[in-house]
């Protein structure tokens, strides 16, 4: 497939003139995503409504030019990136909160909204949507939802998956369709809405969402836990969920992850501990008080050398800032870095913080973990200098050992970050040949035409 200049000038004609370009330095701004591989695209559009789009994926499937949808351009495997040229669909102009109804606790937004903006116009109107991944102050609803976005407070509250009710969908040939509802009930024909969620712009190019929302909680207080022994920390993960403490979240972070967060923000962290969980419980006052409490036990019980309460919600707005700070002030450690998602049930945490040192002893490599314990969700990180062959083959290595480690234990090789190009190479490790024919059939049923984001997830 080879973009035209002819399919440019239908492009403008959709979009207009000043919506679409094939300039290298406009491009170049669209050309890399989060994992820092680039792949410059042939043209980029902004489209400003579904009709458009459904008019660009017509042209696509006439002329035989290749469309990738994208976002912020957040993502860290590589989805939204034009591996096989052909054209951007920006999605910047979606942007709209149609509308918040509180009366039904959902939300009707486009693809195009910043997921923090969501956040703050919701608890304007004391309602909550949970989903709060790392990236959130710059990521879009419509990548969270290509992705099936998590976060931290996917332990209490679940991912993405779980709010989204209905969407506006434009498939890879055109038609525009519509599924799910307003309703929290609903179970009319197949679930095409979670089939969506998750895809990784594959499947079709989402134009509107409908959104639940839950009350906001009254309260929340947060606070930190550190330990001598990373095994430890992860041991008392697996004591909080036992003894059926549900926090809003658990943050896991090793020695590395501390050291980072404290050189990005100077609030005293324990930069000598091997490990700190920070957690966060909400609900109403009485209640997160007890918790509170039953969590400084627990951590005292199993050797925490330090607890403290944040004291106000400034303060722990900061430890929160720097636990988001923690992915990209990783770079002090090294040039490159090669960043995985692994989850294993929570009782396996030990077990998979054992295999990481392990390796980091195995391999001589830097390797920093932390994420989102509460749920298993491990982000492990490589720090190197992929120029450095040797270097590169022990990392290589070390991912695959740990890949198999993790679904050995009844994991997956990625919570929230996808498939997309990165670990296209690893998705038969986990799911069987059966099943991939099968999902390769789903993707060939929407996309005769192999039109829309071709390469990504099937190696």
């Amino acid at each position: 497939m080879r973009f035209s200049q002819k399919s440019f000038r239908k492009l403008k004609d959709i979009v207009g003139k000043d919506y679409c370009t094939n300039v290298k330095e406009d491009l170049l701004c669209y050309s890399y995503d989060a994992t820092g591989q680039i792949f410059l695209p042939e043209a980029a559009v902004f489209p400003e409504n579904t009709m458009q789009i459904s008019m660009i994926m017509q042209l696509a499937n006439q002329d035989h030019f290749i469309v990738v949808p994208r976002g912020a351009g957040t993502g860290m495997t590589g989805g939204s990136l034009a591996v096989k040229g052909g054209v951007i669909i920006v999605m910047s102009r979606f942007n709209k909160i149609i509308e918040i109804d509180k009366q039904n606790l959902i939300a009707h937004v486009e693809p195009g909204v910043v997921t923090g903006l969501l956040h703050n116009a919701v608890e304007k109107e004391k309602l909550f949507y949970p989903p709060d991944p790392a990236s959130s102050k710059f990521s879009t609803l419509g990548g969270n939802l290509a992705e099936c976005a998590g976060g931290p407070r996917a332990v209490k509250y679940g991912v993405t998956r779980d709010y989204v009710l209905g969407l506006e969908v434009v498939l890879p040939t055109g038609e525009i369709i519509k599924t799910g509802g307003k309703t929290a009930k609903g179970v009319v024909g197949y679930d095409l809405t979670r089939l969506f969620v998750g895809s990784e712009g594959t499947l079709g190019i989402i134009t509107k969402i409908i959104l639940r929302l839950v009350p906001l909680p009254e309260v929340k207080k947060t606070m930190t836990a550190v330990f001598t022994q990373m095994e430890t920390a992860a041991e008392t993960v697996s004591d909080i969920i036992r003894c059926c403490i549900i926090p809003r979240t658990i943050e896991f972070m090793d020695k590395a992850s501390i050291k980072c967060a404290a050189s990005y923000v100077d609030i005293g962290l324990p930069v000598d501990a091997q490990a700190m969980l920070l957690m966060e419980i909400d609900g109403c006052k009485t209640e997160v008080d007890n918790k509170i409490d039953q969590l400084t036990d627990l951590c005292i019980q199993k050797g925490a050398t330090h607890i403290k309460t944040a004291a106000t919600e400034k303060e722990a707005a900061r430890l929160w800032k720097a636990r988001k700070a923690i992915s990209p002030s990783l770079f002090q450690f090294g040039p490159d870095k090669i960043n995985e998602d692994i989850v294993v049930p929570r009782n396996k945490i030990p077990h998979i913080v054992k295999k990481i040192n392990e390796l980091r002893e195995e391999t001589g490599l830097t390797m920093v973990s932390f994420g989102h314990a509460g749920d298993g969700n491990i982000h492990f990180n490589i720090m190197l200098d992929k120029k450095n062959e040797k270097q590169l083959k022990k990392a290589k290595g070390a991912v695959n050992s740990l890949f198999d480690y993790t679904i050995a234990l009844g994991g997956t090789i990625s919570g929230e970050h996808g498939v997309g190009i990165t670990k296209a190479p690893y998705i038969s490790k986990e799911i069987g040949q059966v099943e991939l024919l099968l999902m390769k059939k789903i993707k060939k049923l929407f996309d005769p035409n192999e039109i829309l984001n071709p390469g990504k997830i099937f190696p």
